[in-house]
């Protein structure tokens, strides 16, 4: 499955949190893989507003299973000073986006809409 969301770091401290994601910690790194985040990326905007896109089996299972890692029980709290909220660690605040478009589904789709109509047409 494909997942976006959305987040928000601290105008101020978005200096600060691109240095820390230049260099995640590696055993970060390989928690996430471990827990079954694939081509995970983040996307930051100048006011802050932050992107994430991961994919993965399960999302639920994935963010369950980082939630058991010491490792990223470190990184939230040394990233929680950096985003907008109430406090709670940021992985926590994850905003989940609908997704409503995507190019290779619907190009399957349509392809396969294509060749059934193809093949009726060499049938008839």
């Amino acid at each position: 499955m494909r997942v976006c969301f959305r987040s928000s770091v601290k105008p101020g401290q978005i200096p600060e949190y691109r240095r820390r994601h230049a260099a995640v910690w590696p055993e970060m790194l390989r928690e996430l893989k471990a827990a079954g985040w694939n081509n995970y990326s983040l996307f930051l905007a100048d006011d802050g507003l932050l992107v994430g896109y991961v994919e993965c089996d399960d999302f639920d299972a994935a963010r369950a299973r980082m939630a058991l890692a010491e490792v990223n029980a470190r990184w939230q709290a040394e990233m929680a000073a950096l985003f907008e909220g109430d406090g709670q660690a940021p992985d926590q605040g994850f905003r989940q986006l609908t997704e409503i478009f995507n190019l290779e589904d619907q190009l399957s789709a349509a392809n396969a809409a294509r060749d059934n109509n193809q093949r009726q047409k060499e049938q008839s």
